[in-house]
């Protein structure tokens, strides 16, 4: 069986990830990249032996799949085309940065051969345990955090015009996690202010789901790296399951102070925030002719939330989702 050609487009940290990655693939081979910093592609062609080529459009016309790692607000015109070429596309996340690009990549998907959006976080083994145990119950509550120490590094990352803002750059990880794990959201009020960087940059929001789970999630740009930057905690009757990042989870049930503690911290990063696992089942999407994992319309909905709160703290209004 002839392996896969993939073509990178954007070759910077996620980008050379997701290369050497499908470098020690059976299924699959790293055959073009395309970088505007000609450095960043020789240094992962070399690592590769992929054909550094001279346009995005070059890498989509000579290979099967495509994978897109570029800066956010780059991502929607890239995938478009590859789409409509036929291609296997694969976006980082976020598949676009507000609703009208976000549709038209919706629309554009259903010529693709697949499309699979970057929420790693679904294949890290500590969601993917999270998501074994809330099933086992009934959540009638969460909290949820995500946060960065700062928008620095790389220096673009307080660049909104460059991210689509902090909550696409960060949060949309969580926003995704939250319909992967509680289902969709009903109705969202939420809060902001601007405290360090020049877009609003720290956010309390409260969410009630359909089944009629309610959670809050806050989100700060400006945090500290403190360990845990990101948690998610899930409150049943007499047991809370909690995650520290991709690290640990630790699942109390009952009245006295018992608890079962799971970790993975000696897992690769890579596994450990499931980057390996999404490639894996990219590859048999396209092998298998399925649906893959997670599709345009899961991308789709997760740039929905976020626009959503970002007009909850412009207007003060509680969004109600149809």
């Amino acid at each position: 069986m002839d392996k896969i050609k993939i073509g990178i487009i954007g070759t910077g940290y996620m980008g050379g990830t997701h290369a050497q990655l499908y470098a020690r693939s059976e299924r699959a081979a790293v055959h073009a990249v395309y970088d505007i910093r000609p450095e960043r592609m020789e240094r992962v062609s070399k690592q590769t032996g992929a054909k550094c080529m001279e346009s995005g459009e070059q890498v989509i016309e000579s290979c099967d799949a495509i994978i897109v790692t570029t800066p956010n607000s780059k991502h929607t015109a890239l995938t478009i085309a590859a789409a409509n070429a036929g291609k296997a596309v694969f976006s980082e996340k976020p598949m676009a940065t507000n609703l009208t690009e976000a549709r038209a990549v919706l629309e554009a998907s259903k010529n693709a051969r697949v499309f699979q959006v970057g929420h790693n976080r679904r294949f890290a083994p500590v969601y993917v345990k999270l998501k074994e145990l809330i099933n086992e119950d009934r959540v009638h509550s969460a909290h949820i955090k995500m946060n960065r120490g700062e928008l620095q590094n790389p220096e673009w990352t307080g660049e909104a015009e460059v991210t689509g803002g902090f909550l696409y750059e960060t949060t949309i990880h969580l926003f995704d996690m939250m319909r992967f794990q509680f289902g969709e959201v009903a109705e969202m009020l939420a809060f902001g202010s601007s405290q360090t960087y020049p877009e609003t940059d720290n956010f309390s929001v409260l969410l009630k789901f359909v089944n009629g789970l309610h959670a809050t999630f806050c989100s700060a740009a400006d945090a500290s790296w403190i360990f845990p930057f990101e948690r998610v905690e899930a409150f049943c009757e007499h047991r809370t399951i909690m995650t520290q990042e991709m690290e640990n989870l630790t699942d109390s049930r009952g009245t006295d102070p018992n608890f079962q503690f799971f970790s993975w911290h000696l897992l690769s990063k890579e596994e450990r925030w499931g980057y390996s696992q999404e490639n894996e089942q990219f590859i048999d999407a396209i092998l298998n002719e399925t649906e893959p994992p997670v599709t345009a319309f899961d991308g789709y909905k997760s740039v929905e939330l976020v626009e959503a709160c970002y007009k909850a703290v412009k207007t003060g209004e509680r969004i109600v989702f149809d």
